[in-house]
């Protein structure tokens, strides 16, 4: 079954490691998405006692 979501995953930028997986409507682009994904990424910095700059984001991409 094909979903209309785009995934992003949250990396900490220090370990290389994922920390959090978001997904966000497919209509969503430009301005909208980043303030989306901005958000997500504060919130991640915060629960994860990281500083924001030390977050980014990436599309997660279906191989198959």
């Amino acid at each position: 079954m094909k979903t209309d979501n785009k995934h992003y995953k949250f990396i900490n930028s220090q370990t290389g490691n994922t920390i959090f997986y978001h997904q966000v409507g497919a209509s969503l682009t430009g301005d909208e998405l980043r303030a989306v994904l901005e958000k997500v990424k504060a919130q991640v910095a915060t629960q994860n006692a990281l500083p924001v700059s030390t977050i980014y984001w990436e599309e997660v991409k279906d191989t198959k």
